[in-house]
């Protein structure tokens, strides 16, 4: 049997010789998971296969490695090689060769901090460095255990919002550091000496604003929104880390759920089967922008608890085509002009001049509707001062009609995108466009206002790493002076025109 591992949804063989550590021919993102032995955690290895893997890696792998020893690569590998070894059935036979290994780890990655990327990063430093000294007994571990705790405090009150979002607002960031706060709870319980009691309540406390926030911002099928840089499958799912919270430490979801998150820019207009999320966060943190998407003012959308309209998501973190695209304004569900981005995105992880959300609320509408006004400063690389306003108004049950306004001056190409999930197709009919699945069950309809060209195009959906799906795109354009309105409603198939 070819013996081999798939990250990312790219398989590698290795065959039966010994582990290819370096495996130059894949992505840079790739090779690094391949260094932080997450699968030391997989059921489908065998006890033997890790410490044969662990062995391997400590004899091919010295100090200065390239990617083996990069410190986030390192801090992921600490915390998986920690949580090994502290299971029963492990300590009695950690070879000392291992131990001093993760010691020669800890001692390389506190004098390596990523300093020089902070955010999701840094945070991994501390929760590494905070292992490391509850596992080991001594001075360099009570170093240790005060410097992860030192950089675990400072964070989690820099990188978490008051509202519970982590400050990077990447769904699938905040769910991965959300982790690393349960993660340290949950050794730190075990621990003797553990954490001092008042940075353990404040763990807890913010991992519980963090699992409400999450709660807050799921799609009705459990997943998140792939707002920035999230994808499906890197994180834990939203279902794994309640049951772990509550396992924890007896968290339970509540019954009234936020609905406008205004520090971290997430609102919900509907509930149950029929909801929309919007984005209308700033790009953040603005010394470390380097997971932002041009997808301020963007939605998902789900009818009948499925998905119907998608944000684009990642394929990669390489300088590629598909890399580019998941960063455009044209890969989101939301307005632009001339063909430009609302922010100056370049290279794989840079954003230079920023779009600027300058309102963002939501407010009781008629009857039991809902109305979420947003506005942002943006495309800087457009002459004219751009001003991009959006309302959309939720109109139970199930009817959401968007409004855009671009203002400023010169006469310019506005256009608005909706993409479908690769579940549904788009055809014109009427003067409106009609949602159905392959079967030709209709589940929704979008109403275009008149005097706006309206054309389906071809599209590109990477809801994981390395996965890519056709879908389609619906394309409303708008051409002259500014200010030029367009919109659309959107409702469920069988709901009154709106």
């Amino acid at each position: 049997m070819v013996e081999g591992v798939a990250f990312l949804n790219r398989f590698r063989a290795f065959g039966a010789g010994p582990m290819d550590w370096r495996a130059a021919a894949m992505p840079k993102l790739w090779r690094y998971n391949l260094h932080y032995f997450d699968y030391l955690h997989w059921p489908g290895v065998s006890e033997g296969r890790k410490a044969e893997l662990i062995a391997s890696w400590i004899a091919e792998n010295p100090p200065g490695t390239p990617d083996a020893w990069e410190p986030y690569t390192v801090s992921l590998r600490i915390a998986n090689w920690v949580r090994l070894f502290m299971q029963p059935k492990w300590r009695e036979q950690v070879a000392q060769g291992w131990l001093d290994s993760l010691a020669d780890q800890a001692a390389w990655l506190a004098r390596n901090l990523e300093y020089h990327i902070l955010a999701n990063h840094y945070l991994k430093n501390g929760k590494a460095l905070l292992f490391a000294g509850l596992f080991f007994r001594g001075r360099d571990a009570d170093g240790w255990l005060q410097l992860g705790s030192r950089i675990l405090r400072e964070q989690i009150r820099e990188q978490f919002l008051p509202d519970g979002g982590h400050y990077e607002l990447s769904p699938m960031y905040h769910a991965l550091c959300l982790e690393d706060l349960l993660d340290v709870w949950n050794l730190a319980q075990g621990s003797e000496p553990g954490l001092d009691q008042e940075l353990r309540r404040e763990i807890e406390g913010t991992a519980w604003r963090a699992l409400d926030f999450l709660a807050a911002i799921l799609m009705p099928n459990g997943d998140i929104p792939l707002f920035n840089d999230s994808a499906v499958g890197i994180a834990p799912t939203p279902a794994a880390l309640f049951g772990y919270a509550e396992r924890l430490f007896r968290y339970e979801r509540p019954d009234d759920l936020p609905r406008a998150l205004i520090d971290s820019g997430y609102f919900r207009l509907g509930d149950g089967p029929d909801r929309m999320i919007i984005d209308c966060g700033p790009v953040s943190p603005s010394y470390q922008p380097g997971h932002t998407h041009c997808d301020v003012l963007s939605y998902e959308l789900a009818l009948d608890g499925r998905p119907i309209v998608v944000d684009t998501g990642v394929y990669d973190y390489e300088p590629s085509a598909e890399r580019a695209l998941s960063r455009s304004t044209r890969a989101h569900n939301t307005v632009g002009v001339d063909g430009a981005e609302q922010s100056e995105i370049w290279g794989v992880f840079r954003v230079a001049r920023r779009a600027r959300p300058c309102l963002a609320e939501l407010a009781p509408h008629t009857g039991q509707g809902v109305r979420f006004v947003g506005e942002l400063e943006g495309f800087p690389l457009v002459t004219g001062c751009i001003r991009h306003r959006r309302e959309v108004i939720y109109e139970p049950p199930a009817a959401w009609r968007v409004e855009d306004r671009v203002s400023g001056s010169g006469r310019h190409d506005v256009d608005s995108w909706i993409h479908l999930h690769p579940d549904w197709s788009a055809e014109i009919k009427g003067g409106s466009i009609v949602v159905a699945d392959r079967a030709g069950t209709v589940i929704a309809v979008i109403d275009p206002q008149p005097g706006v060209a309206v054309c389906i195009e071809a599209g590109q959906y990477f809801p994981y790493f390395g996965t890519k799906l056709l879908k389609q795109v619906v394309r409303l354009s708008v051409r002259g002076p500014l200010p030029i309105a367009l919109g659309y409603a959107i409702r469920k198939a069988g709901a009154a025109a709106v």
